[in-house]
């Protein structure tokens, strides 16, 4: 893999309409400004936040005295022969610390879920190696707490003291914070209130757990310290202003959508965590570029990208793509920050705020709050193993299979549309599911994501609300042959699945989005046959 950050836009018309853009945003000393986290480069609008959001930019020196203290951490835990880490966390406190272990090659298992299954088999794992992780900005994550109550439990159940297995990472003064200190857990550790979510890949919310499982993540400061000294500078030769520009061009000729693919990176996963960072940074006002991440360069809806997205190649190889980022991890976080920020001053939105997100969790709340949480839905039919729900009244009258639910809900998409695939099922054991996005993108010649639910309502979630309102969402959930039940709260693990599904279904409802909930009453024989439908459709949909 490449050692130098680096961007290169091989498409030549975008980078005859992205030159101009270096060039004012170098003139504009923007990059120098940024680094030195001046808050104006957004307007007055936006200032306020801006003023507390931007330490993100120095990280790579300013997360230095955590290296020794996690170091000396997990030599203790090693000493006691705790070497299984179970990471706790939604939105940026998970994916940056999966993609630096995955890259890194070593264990770490991810909890970004409410299914009751993928929670089990976390727990049916060997406790007496376990550590857990329990990390939430805000502290009040309704998932994260929920995961530390169910483990916290389970350690109890096992003989184990669990304050000896639980290390809290939150910003300080959090509600997290306080009740760690109560609770006299193992290790608290409070990271840079000035770094938003999703920009945080560098503080401790992506160095604790990955470091605890043992990447090495005093190389990933150096990485982006050596990425810092070429995107601070205000020339034509920053790689962060040369995507940034790429990106805001394409944009401005209707190109929407930012198609990513990793061609040879070596870091998986980090596809997902640049997700995020897009749609959550640049997704409101009506705007913003929705990220699609796709399974490889030759995936459907990369090369063949269209008018209304910029297929853009994470790694060496290049073919196929608009626009290639090449790099190592810690320079490639810092890149894209960098450029996704600049973005956002391109637009004319505030990179740092996320206004849409909260609709969300305020919807689930009510429903987990109401009785039985919530009312009992009825489907619209049934075929086989699956129940059709659809959202408002554009289900036409005389629709009775799965397959022609799905034409009609196809059929609504606007002209430069996109198609979201929305899965609250288990991303381990019901992974086939993520065959449906080349499959609807094959047929209905949509852009197409796919999101494992509620992950992704931490991440394009805001952008579904507030970005391009031409989206088309295909909801699915699932029955749970078991449940977990989430101690000294009213509600199980499903039913906090099944809130959420609702929950944000409705808020998209009433955004006048299309919204079909497809419910596997079977999840294995539900997905075989939704498959069947949709390649039924053939090109019908198109």
């Amino acid at each position: 893999m490449a050692t130098d950050t680096s961007v290169d836009i091989t498409d030549e018309a975008l980078a005859a309409d992205a030159g101009p853009l270096v060039d004012r945003l170098a003139a504009d000393q923007v990059a120098g400004k940024l680094a030195a986290h001046d808050p104006t480069l957004w307007g007055a609008a936006a200032e306020s936040e801006a003023a507390v959001r931007l330490a993100w930019t120095t990280l790579h020196d300013t997360s230095r005295p955590l290296l020794a203290e996690i170091e000396a951490l997990r030599a203790e835990l090693q000493a006691e022969g705790l070497d299984r880490i179970v990471l706790a966390g939604m939105g940026g406190s998970s994916l940056a610390p999966e993609v630096i272990t995955a890259a890194a090659g070593v264990p770490l298992v991810v909890l970004d879920t409410t299914d009751p299954g993928q929670v089990a088999d976390a727990l049916a794992g060997d406790l007496e190696r376990t550590v857990l992780v329990v990390s939430s900005k805000s502290g009040s994550t309704v998932e994260t707490d929920s995961h530390r109550r169910i483990f916290e439990a389970a350690f109890r159940e096992d003989g184990i003291d669990p304050v000896t297995r639980i290390i809290v990472v939150t910003d300080p003064g959090s509600p997290m914070e306080t009740a760690a200190a109560e609770a006299g857990y193992r290790k608290v550790f409070t990271a840079d209130p000035n770094v938003g979510g999703r920009y945080s890949a560098l503080t401790a919310f992506g160095l604790v757990p990955a470091g605890l499982a043992g990447a090495d993540i005093a190389a990933l400061l150096d990485d982006a310290a050596a990425a810092h000294r070429a995107l601070h500078v205000d020339g034509p030769d920053n790689p962060a202003l040369r995507l940034a520009a790429a990106l805001g061009a394409a944009h401005g000729r209707g190109a929407e959508k930012v198609v990513l693919a990793d061609a040879g990176s070596g870091l998986p996963g980090f596809g997902d965590w640049a997700e995020q960072l897009i749609a959550e940074s640049t997704g409101k006002d009506g705007t913003g570029l929705l990220p699609v991440v796709v399974e490889g360069p030759d995936s459907i809806g990369f090369a063949d990208a269209g008018d209304d997205a910029t297929a853009v190649a994470i790694g060496p190889d290049a073919s196929g793509a608009a626009i290639s980022t090449t790099g190592p991890l810690g320079g490639q976080f810092l890149l894209w920050e960098f450029a996704t920020a600049v973005v956002g001053r391109l637009l004319g939105i505030n990179p740092f705020d996320q206004p849409d997100v909260e609709a969300a969790k305020k919807a689930a709340r009510a429903l987990l709050d109401g009785p039985a949480g919530g009312p009992a839905a009825t489907p619209a039919l049934v075929d086989g193993s699956i129940e059709v729900h659809p959202s408002g009244n554009w289900l036409s009258v005389g629709v009775a299979t799965v397959r022609e639910a799905l034409k009609v809900f196809l059929a609504a998409a606007p002209e430069g549309g996109y198609l979201a695939v929305q899965a609250y099922l288990d991303r381990l054991d019901d992974a086939s599911a993520a065959v449906l996005r080349p499959e609807l993108a094959r047929r209905t010649g949509l852009q197409t994501t796919f999101g494992w639910g509620p992950r992704f309502l931490h991440s394009t979630g805001q952008y579904h609300k507030g970005g391009h309102q031409n989206g088309l969402f295909l909801q699915l959930t699932g029955a749970s042959e078991q449940d977990v039940e989430v101690p000294d709260r009213p509600y199980s693990l499903a039913g906090l699945q099944r809130a959420q599904a609702l929950g944000d279904g409705q808020v998209l409802s009433d955004h006048g989005r299309p919204v079909l909930r497809l419910h596997l009453t079977d999840r294995a024989a539900g997905l075989v046959e939704l498959v069947k439908a949709i390649q039924d459709l053939g090109q019908e949909a198109k």
